[in-house]
């Protein structure tokens, strides 16, 4: 009995272990719908009229509604507050006292100083005479006008801040972002996996019912052989099956996380292709490292904590000067069972109105404790700039290796590009030997698994490249995928 040319086809597609995709000048017929509810798209259970998220979208979400970045966001309103606080520390601080009681003993005299009118204004019995109730307000308060430059000094180190602010803020979208971009590209991944062993299975099992035909039909160009093998593939295929299927549901669950999507809703994303059509040219490491400095939000926040310790140390420095300002004070008290003296002589604390102003001088002299907070803030300030010379070294080390591992993954994808290319030629050779019946099954197998392998492996390299490139934007700073 002759095989048909039909019947090694579907023998030759059962020995493929990943899905492929044959050359674009022979594609495959287009595989029809699995009722398999695991290898269903997401796109079943999206309600009509709902869009699928793109990269762009989910960037700007995870940006947006992480909470590393509400978490930073709340922390730059802190420090903004704390800029008002420090713009406003001139403003004197009125230290005030009010106060109302009683029952106060009777008091009266002539209202010059003189001795009680009344037998019950004396002191010493019982007699309280007729008692009354007291009343009085108290305050005081030091406008600051001049402080050896003290007060400017504080501004300037709050107003760095809101930038110290802003840079956690951007850090943390920064890492949002990125790993929004991972869980994208990890779920194109997995989906295309998926895709393709789901062509492949149906290939399969054609391949098991065409070798069993034949077998039942006693034809000595298949054996049982034949059947193993492909019973041995379709169960190897089942595996990278569940394999892919955990990655794309892992992927799913990191892009509800980062996009904010409610559990229970559906998480719709638009299916991209990992290669880019554009052509991919890193920039060069030195523009890579020169774009770091600029931008990278780590080194403008360690620049504006290093200015706003030097401010800090000249406010120390400046502590051993005083602080001169004008000073006022306010005092009123009224008693309704004593009178009010008339004799600026007379000693009153019953009825008393005072008010004035005056240049004044505050100072403590406590030199120990100032030296040693000045030493405290010198060696914090030393600290803090060593550490933005680590922090530069970490950046540029970073960059560095980010750089080579987009470089390195764009040649091994352009590489397995051309390999899965030669699997292809090789499998369209084996393919017409296997027709022409110069060759077995064996070899028409070795060839299309070659190329299935070749396939998966050019997926994981442009994926690689795909996440190399949102890194190195991450790591210097840039904007991200999507976003230039």
């Amino acid at each position: 009995m002759v095989i048909g040319k039909k019947t090694r086809r579907v023998i030759a597609w059962g020995g493929v272990l990943l899905a492929t995709r044959v050359a674009a000048q022979e594609p495959p017929p287009p595989p029809e719908p699995l009722p398999s509810p695991a290898l269903a798209t997401d796109a079943d259970a999206v309600p009509a009229g709902a869009e699928p998220l793109t990269l762009d979208q989910l960037i700007w979400r995870a940006r947006s509604r992480d909470a590393r970045v509400e978490e930073a966001r709340a922390e730059l309103r802190r420090l903004e507050a704390l800029l008002r606080q420090a713009s406003w520390a001139w403003f004197p601080k009125f230290e005030t006292r009010v106060g109302f009681g009683g029952p106060v003993p009777e008091a009266r005299n002539d209202g010059l100083g003189g001795p009680p009118t009344t037998e019950a204004s004396l002191e010493g019995d019982f007699n309280f005479g007729r008692m009354g109730v007291t009343a009085f307000v108290e305050s005081t308060a030091v406008l600051p006008l001049f402080t050896f430059g003290k007060l400017e000094a504080l501004e300037d180190a709050a107003r760095e801040g809101p930038r110290v602010g802003r840079a956690l803020q951007t850090r943390a979208e920064d890492e949002a972002g990125f790993q929004a971009t991972q869980a994208f590209y990890g779920y194109q991944l997995a989906r295309s996996g998926l895709v393709q062993l789901a062509e492949t299975k149906k290939r399969l099992e054609a391949a098991g019912e065409q070798v069993r035909a034949l077998l039942d039909a006693k034809s000595e160009q298949v054996s049982r052989m034949d059947l193993y093998k492909v019973g041995y593939f379709r169960n190897q295929l089942e595996a990278r099956q569940a394999q892919a299927e955990q990655g794309r549901q892992l992927a799913l669950a990191a892009i509800r996380l980062l996009a904010g999507i409610p559990e229970g809703e559906p998480v719709p994303v638009v299916e991209v292709e990992l290669e880019p059509e554009e052509e991919v040219t890193p920039p060069a490491l030195e523009a890579a490292l020169s774009t770091a400095e600029e931008k990278r939000p780590e080194l403008v926040g360690v620049a504006a904590g290093v200015r706003a310790r030097e401010k800090e140390v000249f406010i120390r420095e400046r502590g051993f000067l005083p602080d001169l300002g004008l000073a006022g004070f306010l005092t009123l008290r009224y008693t309704s069972s004593a009178t009010r003296q008339r004799d600026p002589f007379a000693f009153d604390p019953y009825n008393d109105r005072e008010a004035g102003v005056g240049l004044v001088a505050r100072y403590t002299f406590d030199f120990p404790v100032k030296q040693a907070q000045l030493d405290q803030s010198r060696a914090e300030l030393d600290k803090l700039k060593a550490q933005q010379k680590l922090i530069a070294a970490a950046i540029r080390l970073e960059v560095t290796k980010v750089h080579g591992e987009l470089v390195m993954a764009l040649g091994r994808a352009r590489a397995q590009s051309l390999a899965e290319r030669e699997a292809r030629r090789w499998a369209t050779a084996a393919y017409g030997a296997f027709d022409l019946g110069t060759s077995g099954t064996r070899d028409m197998i070795e060839a299309f698994t070659a190329l299935a392998q070749a396939s998966a492996e050019r997926a994981q390299s442009w994926h690689d490249v795909q996440v190399a490139r949102a890194a190195l934007a991450r790591a210097t700073g840039a904007a991200p995928l999507g976003h230039e």
